[in-house]
C-alpha cells in the first residue's frame, strides 16, 4: 500500500505523472519549514551607527556637584542704556530748556542708575530719524517724572512725544563742586538649575539567556554572538546614553499647576521619598530652553547670505564678542552655508580658518568641521541629533535647524569655591559625593547569569544618572529655528 504524509487535511501523495494536481503542492507548510534555507546569519546594519550621543562629548565638560541646586553668578553690563524711553514735560526758555526722559516702566528714582551731573546721548528711535542731542542730568525724580535733563544745544532736536534711546557717556561738574552723589551697585545676575534623575532597565528571563538563536548579532562595541539578549541589553545601554545627552538638550523646568507638576507629585510615579519635594524632581533647564529664553533666536529660515551672517555678527558684537564659535547644524543648514561660502572668493571672504584646532587643516576636517572667518572664527559640523528621523530630524512643527555655541570658557563666580572660576560655556554637572557617584550607575539584580540577589528567575540590568546642564553666558549662544 502506498504510503502518505498527512499535512493538515491534505494528503501529500506522489503522482505517477507530471500533473498539476492539488495533492502535488505543499499548501499547509511554509517553505522554510520543509527545506534548509540559505540564510544570512549576520544582521545587516541598515541604519549604520544609530547612536546620536556625540554633541556633549565634543563641546561639553563634566563636573561633580553635591547639591540639589546649582547656582552661579554672571557679570552684567558695565554701562547704562535706556531703550524705549519717552520725552515729556519740556519747560523753560530757549536758553534754559529742560525736558524729562521717562524710562520704560516708570521705575522709582532709587531704581534708576543715573545721577545728577552725568551726561547722556539721547537719540530718536524712529526709523530714518537723525535727531540726537547731548544732555546733562539736573534731577532724578523717578515714577512718572523720570530724569530731568538740560540740552547742550541751544535749539535741541529732541522734543516732546518722541521715543528715544539714551546712554551715559560721562559727567561734568563746576570748579569747587562737591563730588558725585550716590553710587551704582553691580547688576545682580544669578542663575540656577536643578539636576534630574534618569533611569532605564533591561530584563531578560533566565530561560531566554540560555536560548541560542541562528542570527549572529553584533553590538556597536564589536562583540558578537548568538545570544539575542546580549544585543538587546547593549542597545538599552546605548539608548540610555543617548537619553543622557538629549535630556540635557531638551529638558524644560516644570511650571506650577502644570500636568507634569501634578503627575510628579502623585503616586502615578510612586510616592516621594521622605524629605524630598517636587522642587527636587520638577524638570530642569536644557540647552534649547536656556538659549531661547536667555540667548539669541534666529527665526524665519536659515541665514544663507553674507548679509544674514553679518546680522548675526552684529548681535555677537553686542554680547561677549567671543572670538571662536562652533555651529552644530542639520544637513540642510550645512548645505546652505556650503553654498554661501562657495559663492565667495577664496572660500569665505576672510579665507578658511582652523584656529580652534591649532591651524591643523587635516585635524579639523577629520573631525567633520569646516571653518571660515567673517569677523569671528566659525566652525561647523553636522549634528546627527538634528538629522535623526526618530528624533529632531523627524519634527515638522517647531523644528530647530542648528545652534551656535561659543568655544572656550567664561569667568563666573562659583559659590562653592567662593571666588571667580573659569567654566566652559556649556558643561554638565552630575551628582556625586565621597560615598556616591551618580554620573553613570549600572547594576544587576535577579538570579540569572552571574547575579544572585533575589529569587527572580531573570536578570535585570539597571541604569541611573543624575545630572543638569549649565549654560553660562547664554547671551553668546544663537539658536536657529524655522
Amino acid at each position: 500500500m502506498a504510503g502518505s504524509l498527512q499535512a493538515g487535511s491534505v494528503a501529500l501523495t506522489p503522482h505517477g505523472s507530471k500533473a498539476t494536481l492539488p495533492s502535488n503542492y505543499i499548501s499547509d507548510f511554509k517553505f522554510l519549514d520543509q527545506y534548509l534555507p540559505d540564510t544570512y546569519e549576520k544582521e545587516f546594519e541598515r541604519y549604520g551607527n544609530r547612536s546620536i550621543a556625540s554633541f556633549m562629548r565634543m563641546v561639553g565638560a563634566e563636573m561633580p556637584t553635591n547639591s540639589d541646586l546649582i547656582k552661579w553668578a554672571e557679570q552684567g553690563r558695565l554701562h547704562v542704556k535706556f531703550e524705549g524711553a519717552t520725552i515729556s514735560g519740556t519747560t523753560g526758555s530757549t536758553t534754559a530748556q529742560r525736558f524729562n526722559i521717562v524710562p520704560a516702566g516708570s521705575p522709582a528714582a532709587s531704581a534708576i542708575p543715573v545721577r545728577v551731573g552725568q551726561t547722556l546721548v539721547v537719540s530718536d528711535e524712529a526709523a530714518g530719524s537723525t535727531k540726537t542731542d547731548k544732555v546733562i542730568v539736573t534731577a532724578v525724580a523717578g515714577g512718572g517724572s523720570g530724569i530731568t535733563v538740560a540740552p547742550y544745544a541751544a535749539t535741541p532736536s529732541i522734543v516732546d512725544g518722541l521715543t528715544v534711546t539714551a546712554f551715559i557717556y560721562g559727567s561734568e561738574f563746576r570748579k569747587g563742586d562737591t563730588g558725585m552723589e550716590g553710587s551704582i551697585e553691580a547688576e545682580d545676575n544669578i542663575f540656577e538649575n536643578k539636576p534630574i534623575i534618569l533611569k532605564d532597565r533591561y530584563t531578560v528571563a533566565g530561560s531566554d539567556m540560555a536560548q541560542i538563536g541562528w542570527v549572529e548579532v553584533t553590538t556597536e562595541n564589536g562583540a558578537t554572538g548568538y545570544l539575542w539578549y546580549l544585543k538587546s541589553e547593549h542597545e538599552t545601554r546605548l539608548r540610555f546614553e543617548d537619553y543622557l545627552e538629549t535630556s540635557m538638550v531638551e529638558a524644560v523646568p516644570v511650571e506650577t499647576n502644570s500636568g507634569a507638576a501634578g503627575a510628579l507629585a502623585t503616586s502615578a510615579y510612586g510616592s516621594l521619598p521622605a524629605g524630598s519635594s517636587l522642587a527636587q524632581t520638577g524638570g530642569s533647564e536644557g540647552l534649547f530652553h536656556a538659549v531661547e529664553n536667555r540667548g539669541n533666536v534666529w527665526s524665519g529660515g536659515n541665514p544663507t547670505t553674507l548679509s544674514d551672517f553679518d546680522s548675526i555678527i552684529q548681535v555677537l558684537d553686542k554680547q561677549g564678542a567671543i572670538e571662536e564659535n562652533v555651529l552644530f547644524l542639520n544637513r540642510q543648514f550645512s548645505f546652505d552655508i556650503d553654498d554661501m561660502l562657495a559663492a565667495q572668493n577664496s572660500y569665505g571672504v576672510g579665507g578658511t580658518s582652523y584656529g580652534l584646532f591649532d591651524n591643523d587643516e587635516e585635524m579639523a576636517l577629520n573631525l567633520g568641521f569646516t571653518g571660515f572667518r567673517r569677523g569671528y572664527d566659525f566652525y561647523k559640523s553636522d549634528w546627527k541629533y538634528l538629522n535623526d528621523a526618530t528624533m529632531r530630524g523627524g519634527v515638522k512643527a517647531g523644528n530647530i535647524n542648528g545652534i551656535l555655541v561659543p568655544a572656550g570658557s567664561t569667568t563666573v563666580y562659583d559659590q562653592i569655591l567662593g571666588k571667580n572660576a573659569q567654566r566652559p560655556f556649556l558643561h554638565v554637572r552630575y551628582r556625586a559625593s565621597e560615598s556616591e557617584d551618580r554620573r553613570y550607575k549600572t547594576w544587576m539584580t535577579g538570579s540569572a547569569g552571574d547575579v544572585r540577589t533575589s529569587d527572580l528567575d531573570a536578570m535585570e540590568v539597571h541604569f541611573l544618572s543624575e545630572r543638569a546642564l549649565c549654560v553660562m553666558g547664554a547671551n553668546n549662544f544663537v539658536i536657529f529655528k524655522n
